[in-house]
Protein backbone atom coordinates (compact mmCIF):
# COMPACT_ATOMS: atom_id res chain seq x y z
CA UNK A 1 0.00 0.00 0.00
CA UNK A 2 1.32 2.88 -1.00
CA UNK A 3 1.13 6.79 0.87
CA UNK A 4 -1.25 8.00 -1.87
CA UNK A 5 -3.55 5.12 -0.81
CA UNK A 6 -3.65 5.56 2.96
CA UNK A 7 -3.99 9.47 2.64
CA UNK A 8 -7.65 8.16 0.61
CA UNK A 9 -8.87 5.78 2.54
CA UNK A 10 -12.34 6.36 3.79
CA UNK A 11 -13.24 8.02 7.67
CA UNK A 12 -14.22 5.69 9.82
CA UNK A 13 -17.53 5.84 11.13
CA UNK A 14 -16.75 5.17 14.53
CA UNK A 15 -14.97 8.52 14.73
CA UNK A 16 -17.13 10.99 13.93
CA UNK A 17 -19.70 9.44 15.85
CA UNK A 18 -17.66 10.04 18.93
CA UNK A 19 -17.13 13.37 17.77
CA UNK A 20 -20.57 14.03 17.48
CA UNK A 21 -21.17 12.50 20.86
CA UNK A 22 -18.41 14.74 22.42
CA UNK A 23 -19.33 17.86 20.72
CA UNK A 24 -23.11 17.38 22.09
CA UNK A 25 -21.97 16.76 25.78
CA UNK A 26 -20.03 19.91 25.31
CA UNK A 27 -23.43 21.74 23.99
CA UNK A 28 -25.13 20.04 27.16
CA UNK A 29 -22.07 21.26 29.47
CA UNK A 30 -22.46 24.82 28.54
CA UNK A 31 -25.81 24.88 28.82
CA UNK A 32 -26.15 23.20 32.25
CA UNK A 33 -23.31 25.68 32.83
CA UNK A 34 -25.42 28.24 31.91
CA UNK A 35 -28.38 27.15 33.88
CA UNK A 36 -26.61 26.95 37.32
CA UNK A 37 -24.56 30.64 36.63
CA UNK A 38 -28.23 31.96 36.08
CA UNK A 39 -30.01 30.64 39.33
CA UNK A 40 -29.24 34.03 41.37
CA UNK A 41 -31.48 35.57 38.63
CA UNK A 42 -34.23 33.88 38.75
CA UNK A 43 -34.31 33.43 42.78
CA UNK A 44 -36.00 30.94 45.14
CA UNK A 45 -39.20 29.51 44.46
CA UNK A 46 -40.39 28.13 47.72
CA UNK A 47 -42.76 25.00 48.67
CA UNK A 48 -45.56 27.22 48.22
CA UNK A 49 -44.93 28.42 44.71
CA UNK A 50 -43.32 31.65 45.99
CA UNK A 51 -40.65 33.33 44.09
CA UNK A 52 -38.47 35.75 45.45
CA UNK A 53 -34.71 37.19 44.05
CA UNK A 54 -32.46 39.07 46.26
CA UNK A 55 -31.76 42.19 44.32
CA UNK A 56 -30.15 43.92 46.89
CA UNK A 57 -28.87 41.91 50.04
CA UNK A 58 -29.77 43.57 53.51
CA UNK A 59 -28.02 42.89 56.73
CA UNK A 60 -28.97 42.14 60.17
CA UNK A 61 -32.07 39.44 61.05
CA UNK A 62 -34.41 38.45 59.00
CA UNK A 63 -38.13 39.68 59.23
CA UNK A 64 -40.32 37.95 62.05
CA UNK A 65 -43.86 37.56 62.04
CA UNK A 66 -44.51 39.96 64.85
CA UNK A 67 -41.69 42.56 63.57
CA UNK A 68 -42.89 45.83 62.39
CA UNK A 69 -41.06 46.91 58.83
CA UNK A 70 -41.80 49.74 56.80
CA UNK A 71 -41.57 49.10 53.58
CA UNK A 72 -40.97 51.11 50.01
CA UNK A 73 -42.95 48.81 47.34
CA UNK A 74 -44.52 49.07 44.07
CA UNK A 75 -47.46 45.93 43.35
CA UNK A 76 -47.75 44.96 39.76
CA UNK A 77 -50.32 42.47 37.67
CA UNK A 78 -48.59 40.26 35.50
CA UNK A 79 -49.14 42.42 32.72
CA UNK A 80 -46.43 44.90 34.04
CA UNK A 81 -49.75 47.82 35.33
CA UNK A 82 -48.88 49.09 38.64
CA UNK A 83 -51.89 48.52 40.65
CA UNK A 84 -50.63 50.20 44.08
CA UNK A 85 -47.32 51.44 45.58
CA UNK A 86 -45.81 52.99 48.61
CA UNK A 87 -45.05 56.30 46.81
CA UNK A 88 -48.88 56.96 46.64
CA UNK A 89 -49.30 56.67 49.94
CA UNK A 90 -46.18 59.49 50.82
CA UNK A 91 -43.49 57.02 51.14
CA UNK A 92 -42.08 53.93 52.96
CA UNK A 93 -45.26 52.56 54.49
CA UNK A 94 -45.42 50.40 57.96
CA UNK A 95 -46.99 47.03 58.22
CA UNK A 96 -46.39 44.33 60.83
CA UNK A 97 -44.99 41.38 59.01
CA UNK A 98 -47.68 38.64 59.98
CA UNK A 99 -50.98 40.93 59.21
CA UNK A 100 -50.23 41.44 55.78
CA UNK A 101 -51.27 38.65 52.89
CA UNK A 102 -49.74 35.42 53.34
CA UNK A 103 -46.78 35.26 50.37
CA UNK A 104 -46.41 38.79 50.94
CA UNK A 105 -45.83 37.60 54.90
CA UNK A 106 -43.71 34.49 53.61
CA UNK A 107 -41.63 36.61 51.67
CA UNK A 108 -40.73 39.27 54.23
CA UNK A 109 -39.47 36.46 56.59
CA UNK A 110 -36.53 36.12 53.89
CA UNK A 111 -35.78 39.70 53.82
CA UNK A 112 -33.57 41.96 55.50
CA UNK A 113 -33.18 45.52 56.72
CA UNK A 114 -31.56 47.20 53.92
CA UNK A 115 -32.22 44.66 51.13
CA UNK A 116 -34.22 44.67 47.74
CA UNK A 117 -36.24 42.07 46.16
CA UNK A 118 -38.66 40.89 43.53
CA UNK A 119 -41.33 38.63 44.67
CA UNK A 120 -44.06 36.87 42.74
CA UNK A 121 -47.12 35.86 44.69
CA UNK A 122 -49.16 33.39 43.13
CA UNK A 123 -52.99 34.12 43.69
CA UNK A 124 -53.60 31.10 46.38
CA UNK A 125 -51.27 33.53 48.14
CA UNK A 126 -52.38 37.02 47.52
CA UNK A 127 -56.25 37.49 47.78
CA UNK A 128 -57.27 34.21 46.15
CA UNK A 129 -60.86 33.83 44.99
CA UNK A 130 -62.11 36.73 46.89
CA UNK A 131 -60.02 40.05 46.07
CA UNK A 132 -61.44 43.56 48.05
CA UNK A 133 -63.95 44.60 45.84
CA UNK A 134 -62.95 47.48 42.95
CA UNK A 135 -59.83 45.46 43.00
CA UNK A 136 -58.22 45.74 39.81
CA UNK A 137 -57.52 42.29 39.69
CA UNK A 138 -59.52 39.00 39.63
CA UNK A 139 -59.62 36.22 41.64
CA UNK A 140 -56.48 33.97 42.08
CA UNK A 141 -54.39 36.88 40.38
CA UNK A 142 -50.84 36.49 40.19
CA UNK A 143 -49.07 39.47 41.88
CA UNK A 144 -45.46 40.95 41.49
CA UNK A 145 -43.53 43.61 43.82
CA UNK A 146 -40.60 44.56 44.76
CA UNK A 147 -39.93 45.37 48.07
CA UNK A 148 -37.31 47.45 49.64
CA UNK A 149 -36.90 47.04 53.53
CA UNK A 150 -36.21 50.29 55.02
CA UNK A 151 -36.45 49.65 59.15
CA UNK A 152 -37.46 46.85 60.84
CA UNK A 153 -38.78 47.34 64.63
CA UNK A 154 -38.15 43.92 66.33
CA UNK A 155 -41.41 42.12 68.47
CA UNK A 156 -43.30 45.84 67.04
CA UNK A 157 -46.66 43.49 66.81
CA UNK A 158 -46.40 43.19 70.94
CA UNK A 159 -44.70 46.29 72.01
CA UNK A 160 -48.39 48.23 70.40
CA UNK A 161 -51.85 45.69 70.05
CA UNK A 162 -53.19 48.05 67.49
CA UNK A 163 -51.19 46.60 64.85
CA UNK A 164 -48.97 50.38 64.06
CA UNK A 165 -45.26 50.35 64.54
CA UNK A 166 -44.44 52.54 67.13
CA UNK A 167 -43.16 55.78 66.54
CA UNK A 168 -44.87 55.74 63.31
CA UNK A 169 -47.52 58.61 62.28
CA UNK A 170 -51.08 56.92 61.89
CA UNK A 171 -51.61 56.14 57.82
CA UNK A 172 -54.84 57.25 56.54
CA UNK A 173 -57.41 54.54 56.01
CA UNK A 174 -56.29 52.98 52.45
CA UNK A 175 -59.41 52.78 49.86
CA UNK A 176 -60.33 49.18 49.11
CA UNK A 177 -59.94 49.94 45.34
CA UNK A 178 -56.23 49.77 46.14
CA UNK A 179 -55.08 46.99 48.12
CA UNK A 180 -51.87 47.24 50.37
CA UNK A 181 -49.72 44.12 50.59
Amino acid sequence: MSVSETAKRPESRGRSLGLSLAFLLLIGAGVGLAWLGASPLRGETTESGLRIRTVEKGEGPFVQAMDGVLVEYEGRLTDGTVFDDSARHGGAQPMIAGQVIPGFSEALMKMQKGGKYKIHIPGKLAYGESPPPGSPFGPNADLDFDVHIVQIVPNAALMNQGGEIPGQAQQAPQPEATPTP
